[in-house]
C-alpha cells in the first residue's frame, strides 16, 4: 500500500459507525444511479466516506476546500477506488483551485456535499445552467451554513440542503471536542511552546470557541474570550474565562484563535499592540479571520518557517500559522479533528446524501435541519459500538410525557 491507503486503513479501524453504513450501502445500493459533486478536506477521514458513498453505488467527483489541507497521497489512492475521481492538489493556486471545483461540477452531479458552500455558490454564479439537474445538497461547517442561511433569506437559493453542521451529533462532537483537540494540538506540534501559564486568546465562543477554551484551560491556559453576543460572551464569563474585547486581549494575549467564521477579526489595530512573540493562527473557515495583508504591507521584517510565517511590527515579532488558514489543517503536520469525531460527522453525511437523493425532489429550495431520526440512528449506532447501554421510556412513561392532564 502507498502512504494515502496506509492512513486510510488507519482511519477505518476507528470510524465504525460510519462501517455500519457502508455495510448497508454495499448490499443495498441506495445511491445507484447518483452523481455526488463533493467539496471537502481531501484526507484520509474524508477518503473512507468517498469510500462509503462510491460503496453504495455513487459516482463521486471530489476536490479540495482549502489551498492547503489536501494530503497529496490521499488524492492519488482516491483515484483508485472504483467510481471515484479526485481533483484535489495540496498548495495549489487560486485559479487550481477554482479549476478543481469546475471539473468536478463538469460531472454534472445530483447531490452536492460541500464544506464551505463553494460548490454552491459556484451553481448560482459561474455554473447555473447545471441547477435543474441538482436535487439538493449537504453542507458540513458553520461558515457555510451562515452563507446559506444569507442566500435562503434573500430567495437565491435554489435547491433544498441540509444543514449538517446544525445537528447535536455535529456540533457537540466535531465542532466542541473536534476543533478544541485539533486546533490546539496543531498549535502545539507547530510551534512547540507551552501552553500552560500562558494567555489564550479564543476569538468567538461558539461550540468551536467554547471547546478549544475548554481544551486550552484544561492544561493550564488563562483563556480570555472576546465576542459580540451579550448572551455568550457572559456564558464564558460564567464558565470561568476573561471576557473582553480584541482591542484589549490584542495587548495581553500569547496566543490567539479565531473560530468566528467572519471577517477581519485582528486587524491592523490590534498587531501594534501586541507582545513580542505572539502567536496567531486560525480555526474558523476561510483565512480572512487574520488581516494578513496588512501584515504584509506594514512589515519591517519577515521569517518564514514550516507553518510559521513571522512578520517585525514596530520592532516585535508576531507569528502567524499556516498562512492564517485552518489551523488545525494546514499546517505541515495537521490532520484535523481526530478520526472518531469525524466518524460520527461523516456518517451523518452518508445519510443525509442518501436522504437528499430520496426526498430532495420533494423539497423546495432552502436550508433544512438534519431528520431527527438520521441524528439518532448515528448517536444509537456510535453506543452501540461502544458497548454502551441505556435506558427506554416505559409505556406510561411516554404516555405521561405527551398528556396534559396526567398529574404533576
Amino acid at each position: 500500500m502507498n502512504t494515502g491507503e496506509l492512513k486510510m486503513s488507519w482511519a477505518r479501524q476507528y470510524m465504525p459507525v460510519l462501517g455500519e453504513i457502508r455495510k448497508r450501502f454495499e448490499a443495498d445500493k441506495p445511491l445507484s444511479d447518483t452523481k455526488i459533486a463533493m467539496a471537502l478536506h481531501v484526507e484520509a477521514k474524508t477518503a473512507v466516506l468517498v469510500e462509503t458513498l462510491a460503496a453504495g453505488g455513487a459516482e463521486v467527483y471530489i476536490t479540495g476546500c482549502n489551498p492547503l489541507s489536501t494530503q497529496d497521497d490521499v488524492a492519488q489512492a482516491l483515484n483508485s477506488v472504483n467510481g471515484v475521481h479526485c481533483f484535489a492538489k495540496r498548495a495549489c493556486s487560486v485559479e487550481e483551485y477554482y479549476g478543481g471545483i469546475d471539473k468536478v461540477l463538469d460531472a454534472n452531479p445530483t447531490v452536492t456535499i460541500d464544506d464551505g458552500m463553494d460548490l454552491i455558490h459556484r451553481l448560482h454564479t459561474e455554473r447555473r445552467e447545471l441547477l435543474d439537474n441538482i436535487t439538493g445538497g449537504c453542507e458540513e461547517t458553520t461558515t457555510g451554513i451562515h452563507r446559506l442561511r444569507s442566500m435562503a433569506a434573500d430567495g437565491k437559493l435554489e435547491f433544498p440542503v441540509i444543514a449538517v453542521n446544525d445537528t447535536p451529533m455535529k456540533r457537540c462532537f466535531d465542532n466542541v471536542h473536534g476543533t478544541g483537540e485539533s486546533a490546539l494540538s496543531a498549535v502545539m506540534i507547530t510551534t512547540n511552546t507551552l501552553i500552560g501559564g500562558k494567555w489564550f486568546v479564543v476569538a468567538g465562543y461558539g461550540y468551536c470557541g467554547r471547546g478549544l477554551a475548554k481544551m486550552a484551560h484544561g492544561l493550564g491556559a488563562k483563556v480570555i474570550v472576546t465576542e459580540i453576543d451579550p448572551r455568550r460572551a457572559l456564558e464564558a464569563h460564567m464558565d470561568g474565562y476573561h471576557v473582553m474585547t480584541m482591542d484589549e486581549a490584542a495587548k495581553t494575549g500569547d496566543i490567539f484563535v479565531t473560530t468566528t467564521g467572519n471577517t477581519s477579526i485582528i486587524t491592523g489595530r490590534h498587531f501594534p499592540l501586541m507582545k513580542d512573540g505572539a502567536i496567531l493562527s486560525n480555526a474558523g473557515h476561510f483565512n480572512v479571520e487574520i488581516d494578513i495583508p496588512w501584515l504584509e504591507a506594514n512589515k519591517e521584517g519577515f521569517e518564514q518557517r514550516d507553518g510559521i510565517d513571522t512578520y517585525v511590527i514596530k520592532g516585535k515579532k508576531i507569528s502567524v500559522l499556516a498562512e492564517g488558514r485552518l489551523v488545525n489543517l494546514a499546517v505541515p503536520k495537521g490532520m484535523g479533528h481526530p478520526v472518531e469525531v469525524m466518524d460520527l460527522s461523516f456518517a451523518l453525511q452518508a445519510l443525509c446524501s442518501e436522504y437528499i437523493k430520496n426526498e430532495g425532489q420533494k423539497l423546495s429550495g432552502g436550508v433544512y435541519e438534519v431528520p431527527n431520526e438520521i441524528d439518532i440512528t448515528v448517536a444509537s449506532l456510535k453506543l452501540s459500538s461502544l458497548d454502551v447501554s441505556i435506558d427506554k421510556l416505559t409505556e406510561y412513561q411516554e404516555k405521561y410525557m405527551t398528556s396534559w392532564d396526567i398529574g404533576t
